[in-house]
């Protein structure tokens, strides 16, 4: 033992200095992590054990383990300590960031929400004429036209057609098929809610067949059953001029408004086994124009004879039709000073549905922003 005792006081004071420890600690606080552990441990033992014999003694392998300890534990605190700060950006691990809030979209995030649902509608074809866009139009249309603007309820605001009883309202028949297809669209951007997404969908649709750009705002929050709207708010199309003032009236719209709105049966066609008539209004149902007036005024019409509900068809191919609420338009002299006006004139159609068609998928929507987003079609 005194033997041992010898060997550890030699041995400390001559290969032992902790002056040069404290040295390699404070420099490696500067250096990159990599090295931070290496330089103290490696190069102590060196200093350590270069000048002596080896050593049979257990106290001096027991001097050796407690210094190589504290060595360990000291570059370790200077590792871990660098680390934090690494990512923290503070030195002591104090973060210098907030923590992220609630995600806040911005205008690149709804364009990203417009570019899916445009390529949805270039990669299915499968649907009427090859195009969901005259659908997704048409949701977006009903699930805005049931505003009142005397009890501040319906409209866009809370997409309640997700529920019954409103989803089964005669007047939203087959607009499940429009609802579902855009469900791919909403597992990819969950944060926007179903009402946002039905409205963008249809300024989409309308913007990727050549309609005119729809100013178009986020804000709408979606609500739950107890929302849902009374059925017989949406135009029956076997109704004529007085029916339509009723009901567009109801939600605030003028008679140039009611003809500018009525544009959009440019789009699509109608099935017996939904609204029970049959056929496109126009030859380029995927495709918006204001032929939809040129046929109103140039096109000869007759009653269609079948066993449907009473509905026209063109004289030259029967392959077209209109509903009673069309023919409405060009029997009223004041609509039909509209009919003619956008018949005559695309630029002054496209115009003015697009301020219609905005302030119809605003209706009773309490926003808090402003500003409106105008989206990059695909062909732009």
């Amino acid at each position: 033992m005194a033997s041992a005792a010898r060997t550890i006081t030699r041995f400390a004071p001559k290969n032992i200095s902790f002056t040069p420890l404290r040295r390699n600690l404070t420099t490696a606080t500067h250096a990159r992590p990599s090295t931070k552990i290496a330089s103290p441990i490696r190069q102590a033992p060196r200093r350590g054990y270069a000048s002596e014999a080896p050593s049979g003694g257990s106290g001096r392998g027991i001097f050796v383990g407690l210094t190589l300890a504290a060595l360990g534990g000291a570059g370790y605190y200077l590792y871990s300590t660098d680390q934090l700060s690494a990512i923290t950006g503070l030195a002591g691990g104090k973060s210098s960031t907030k923590p992220p809030g609630p995600f806040q979209p911005t205008k690149e995030d709804y364009q990203k929400v417009y570019n899916d649902v445009a390529e949805l509608l270039d990669s299915n074809d499968e649907y009427d004429d090859g195009s969901y866009g005259p659908v997704l139009v048409r949701l977006g249309w009903h699930a805005s036209g049931t505003y009142d603007k005397e009890t501040k309820t319906g409209g866009s605001n809370g997409a309640t057609m997700r529920f019954a009883p409103e989803s089964d309202h005669g007047a939203n028949a087959g607009l499940r098929t429009a609802r579902d297809v855009l469900e791919k669209v909403k597992d990819k951007h969950p944060w926007i809610s179903y009402s946002d997404l039905w409205t963008l969908a249809a300024v989409a649709a309308i913007q990727e067949m050549g309609g005119p750009k729809i100013p178009w705002r986020p804000g709408r929050n979606d609500r739950d059953v107890a929302a849902c709207t009374p059925d017989g708010r949406l135009p029956d199309a076997t109704k004529e001029q007085k029916h339509l003032r009723d009901i567009f009236y109801r939600m605030g719209f003028n008679d140039q408004e009611i003809v500018a709105l009525s544009g959009a049966h440019a789009l699509g066609r109608c099935h017996t086994d939904r609204s029970g008539f049959e056929g496109p209004w126009t030859f380029s149902p995927t495709v918006f124009t204001n032929d939809f007036y040129k046929l109103l005024i140039e096109e000869k019409w007759s009653w269609k004879k079948w066993n449907g509900p009473k509905q026209f068809e063109d004289v030259s191919s029967k392959s077209l039709m209109m509903l009673p609420t069309d023919m409405a338009l060009i029997k009223d002299k004041v609509f039909r000073k509209h009919v003619e006006a956008y018949a005559k004139d695309n630029e002054l159609f496209f115009r003015d549905f697009a301020d219609v068609f905005a302030k119809l998928l605003e209706l009773g929507v309490p926003f808090k922003q402003e500003e409106k987003f105008v989206f990059k079609a695909t062909t732009d």
